[in-house]
C-alpha cells in the first residue's frame, strides 16, 4: 500500500508539474496531509462540542505529553507516558492553534510528503514527536503542564524542507520543490536562502520564548523548546528518509 500511495501522491504530482501549461490546484494535498488534518480537527471539534469540561481534560492528561509523569514510578500513574511522546501531537489549545499549524502543515508537509511517501512521512511525524518532546523534556523536568500541539513536528518538516527546498540560484517553487537534489549540509549552509531562512525561523521563535506567537491562546505557554528540538532533527536527520539521489 505504501508504494502505490507514493505513486498516487508523488508520481501524478510530478507528472502534473512537468506539464507545460498545466494548471495546478491551489490545494493539491497529498492523501496523507489530508488524513493528519482530517485527524486533529475531528479531535478538536470533538472536545469542544462532544465533552464535557471533565471529560476533556482527561483527554488532555491522557494524551499530553506531561514531562513529570517521567519522574514517577511505573506504579503511580497510568501507562499513557507510552504513548504521549506522540499523541500530543495531535491535540491542540484551540481553533486559532489548530488554524496556524494547519497552514504551516499544508505549506512544508506538502512538500516533504510528496518527496519521501506516506510510510516514510508517518515514521518522520512519530520519530519528530518524539524527539520535540524529549528536548522540551530535558528543560522542563519538573513540570505537570501538558504540553500539545503539531508544532514540533511542523517545526521539523521545515528544518526538512530546508536541506532541499531551496534551490541555489532560482526562485523557490512549492510545485516542484519536492524534485530538487538533497543539499549536503555544506552545501545549506553556503546558499544564502536557507541561511536567511533558518534566520528567520530562530528569531520567531526566539520571540515565541517570551510568549509571542500566532495561535496561542491568552495564558498559553509557547513550548518553544520543541519546536527547536523538531527543526534540528527535520534539518540534521532528514538525509536518512531521503529516497532520491543527493546533489
Amino acid at each position: 500500500m505504501a508504494g502505490s500511495q507514493r505513486a498516487d501522491d508523488s508520481g501524478e504530482a510530478d507528472k502534473r508539474a512537468n506539464m507545460p501549461g498545466g494548471r495546478q490546484p491551489m490545494f493539491n494535498l497529498p492523501s496523507i496531509i489530508v488524513w493528519m488534518l482530517a485527524l486533529m480537527w475531528l479531535l478538536q471539534l470533538g472536545r469542544d462540542f462532544l465533552l464535557t469540561r471533565v471529560q476533556d481534560y482527561q483527554v488532555l492528561i491522557e494524551g499530553g505529553f506531561i514531562p513529570l509523569r517521567y519522574s514517577l514510578g511505573a506504579s503511580e500513574q497510568s501507562f499513557a507516558w507510552l504513548w504521549t511522546p506522540v499523541t500530543y501531537s495531535v491535540l491542540h489549545g484551540g481553533f486559532a492553534h489548530l488554524i496556524v499549524n494547519s497552514i504551516w502543515l499544508m505549506a512544508f508537509g506538502t512538500i516533504v510528503a510528496r518527496r519521501i511517501g506516506t510510510a516514510k512521512f508517518l515514521i518522520f511525524w512519530i520519530l519528530s514527536s518524539v524527539s520535540a518532546a524529549a528536548i522540551y523534556w530535558s528543560v522542563n523536568q519538573g513540570s505537570n503542564v501538558p504540553m500539545i500541539g503539531a508544532s514540533g513536528v511542523v517545526s521539523a518538516l521545515m528544518g526538512a524542507a530546508a536541506r532541499f527546498a531551496f534551490p541555489l540560484n532560482m526562485r523557490f517553487d512549492r510545485l516542484r520543490a519536492h524534485l530538487l537534489p538533497l543539499q549536503s549540509l555544506q552545501q545549506a549552509m553556503m546558499n544564502r536562502t536557507v541561511i536567511t531562512y533558518v534566520a528567520i525561523w530562530f528569531a520567531i521563535n526566539a520571540i515565541a520564548a517570551f510568549g509571542f506567537a500566532a495561535g496561542a491562546e491568552e495564558g498559553a505557554q509557547i513550548a518553544w523548546e520543541a519546536h527547536i528540538g523538531g527543526f534540528l532533527f527535520g534539518f540534521f536527520l532528514f538525509p536518512l528518509f531521503d529516497q532520491r539521489e543527493t546533489a
